[in-house]
């Protein structure tokens, strides 16, 4: 299908595209990569009015470091953050995870802040960004502000980006020398999205007991989420015999999703299986 009529403008700057979207208001709509916006615009799910384009504003398109954190631009493409040395070196989950969206064109169109902006409930990003305690920041007409992961996704494509907003870089405290991690996913075959994926961060103590675990979850509810209860179940504990007992809470809570590529019992049992794969694999990483 083709999209409804709309009229195309780009942006120079980040200034100049907050001031469009304050005069075409709810008609108005940012496009950076387009692989989230333009297919549900094809589909008539969505029907802007206006796009306006920040794909050329290039401050938004670095990987850098600074106050002691790695801050990636919203517009650097999901093969930038895969093969960035930065990232590898003290991100490294986030490039795991970055190398398994889509297909390579999306990697190499498809951008880390239109993902986490558009915030598909089966996006790859956001069980890793959780798990990284990653912190966005969003810029509108009265100024910044930033936002933690916990407190960014809301619900359903739904998150703390409000109209007339631009989520323009998220950032990254290192990850602690030693710390095991891992992003593994249930794909979709035909789309590459998660049916549910886990991504799972630890450190081990002197003792080799859990002293910290992130576990972050997409794909089994509306919107991503921080697995807490598998996260309590394993701290100050060896992880080896305590790894099948956390994972079993993986869906606590949660109201899974169902559809046509799997059911509700099926996505549930997904996060339970790829939980305990991913803390195991973390855990095979980490070093006391």
């Amino acid at each position: 299908m083709f999209p409804a009529s709309f009229e195309y403008h780009r942006a120079s700057s980040v200034k100049e595209a907050l001031a469009m979207l304050q005069q075409y208001g709810e008609d108005g709509k940012i496009l950076a990569g387009g692989h989230s916006l333009i297919p549900m615009m094809k589909l008539r799910l969505a029907q802007p009015a206006h796009l306006v384009d920040i794909g050329g504003i290039r401050q938004l398109a670095s990987i850098r470091e600074e106050g002691g954190k790695v801050i990636i631009g919203g517009l650097v493409t999901h093969h930038a953050v895969e093969r960035s040395d930065v990232v590898r070196a003290k991100l490294g989950m986030l490039s795991e995870c970055a190398a398994v969206i889509g297909d390579t064109q999306v990697r190499n169109r498809g951008t880390i802040g239109g993902s986490l902006a558009h915030a598909d409930p089966a996006a790859d990003y956001p069980a890793a960004v959780l798990a990284l305690d990653g912190e966005i920041k969003i810029e509108g007409t009265g100024g910044s502000r930033v936002v933690k992961a916990d407190d960014f996704f809301i619900d359903l494509m739904t998150t703390a980006v409000q109209p007339g907003e631009v989520l323009t870089e998220v950032a990254f405290a290192p990850v602690a020398s030693g710390a095991g991690f891992t992003y593994l996913k249930h794909r979709q075959p035909a789309s590459g999205f998660a049916m549910v994926g886990v991504a799972a961060l630890l450190t081990l103590d002197k003792k080799g007991n859990c002293d910290r675990v992130r576990v972050g979850i997409t794909g089994l509810g509306a919107k991503p989420f921080r697995a807490k209860a598998v996260e309590a179940a394993l701290l100050g504990k060896a992880p080896a015999p305590a790894i099948a007992a956390a994972a079993a809470h993986a869906a606590d809570g949660i109201d899974p999703l169902s559809d046509i590529h799997a059911s509700a019992d099926f996505r549930a049992e997904l996060a339970r299986v790829y939980t305990r794969r991913a803390l195991e694999t973390a855990a095979a990483r980490a070093k006391a």
